[in-house]
Order: structure tokens, then sequence, then C-alpha cells
């Protein structure tokens, strides 16, 4: 069972309720192509970019706005199937206003956007990471393969 706690710190962009059951579905293909098991949960945060620029200040020392912040609790993933309770697993934070303009940007959806996000932010609490060239195809093509069964494309 998967619990995703949304909370919507942000009063700048609206978002319909299939945008909740587009996260719901991300984070749960997330996990099953993963072959995570446990009882998950998962808090999600939409903020603006002043509050996420101040999040990424304090947390990575970076001053400047990004789209999405990922705050894991394990390590790494062999930490999460060797707990036998409900998994906290991390919490995610999204900046639906840089969603927004990267949506336009790239010429894709709003929703298609945070889906990205969403799955981009799900591997960072699973342990995975873009820190090297390797490590970044890696990640991009475990996201587009979350988007891709899910028929959320470009």
């Amino acid at each position: 069972m998967i619990h995703v706690d949304i909370i919507n710190n942000q009063s700048l962009i609206k978002y319909e309720d299939g945008m909740i059951e587009i996260l719901n579905k991300v984070i749960s293909k997330t996990l099953e192509i993963e072959d995570i098991n446990n009882e998950i949960e998962v808090c999600v945060s939409f903020v603006d970019n002043a509050e996420i620029k101040e999040l990424n200040k304090n947390f990575r020392g970076k001053d400047k706005e990004t789209d999405v912040l990922s705050f894991p609790q394990y390590d790494e993933q062999e930490l999460i199937q060797d707990q036998s309770n409900i998994v906290a697993l991390g919490d995610i934070v999204i900046s639906l206003e840089k969603a927004k303009e990267q949506a336009i940007e790239y010429g894709h959806s709003f929703e298609r956007e945070v889906a990205f996000l969403t799955a981009h932010s799900m591997y960072h609490l699973l342990g995975y990471d873009h820190d090297t060239e390797e490590n970044t195809k890696i990640m991009r093509k475990k996201e587009e393969t979350v988007l891709d069964l899910l028929g959320i494309l470009r």
C-alpha cells in the first residue's frame, strides 16, 4: 500500500484533481518497476519559486530556484526493502510555478512536467543520482520508462 500526502503551500498555480491521480500513478509505477513492495509513505509539497529557492539555499547551498527537491530518508534501496513497518520514503518538493514555466519551454503539458519531476524525485528517494554522465543516463532511462508505461508522453 502506498500513502501519498499532498501539501499545497502555494497559491499561484491551480491544478485539477487529475494531477493528484497522475502523481499517485507515477509513484506507484516507480515502486513497481523497482520491485519495492513495502508499505510506503511519500510526502509531496507544492511550492512557488520563492519557497523552493529558499529551500535550495538552506539545504543545498544554492541560492537559486530549482524545479524539484528530494529529501530521502534512506541512502540505499536495500535499506528500504529491509524494513517491515511503513516506510517513510521521504519528501518531494515541487515548484509548480517552475514546472509551468518548464512545460511551456519544453512544449509539453503541465501535467507531463509534474509527472516527470515526480518520477525524477522518486528515483532520488530510491538512491539514484545524476552525479556522473553514466548515472544520469541510467536515471533518465528509468524516468522515461515510468512515463512511457503510463502513457504520459511529450
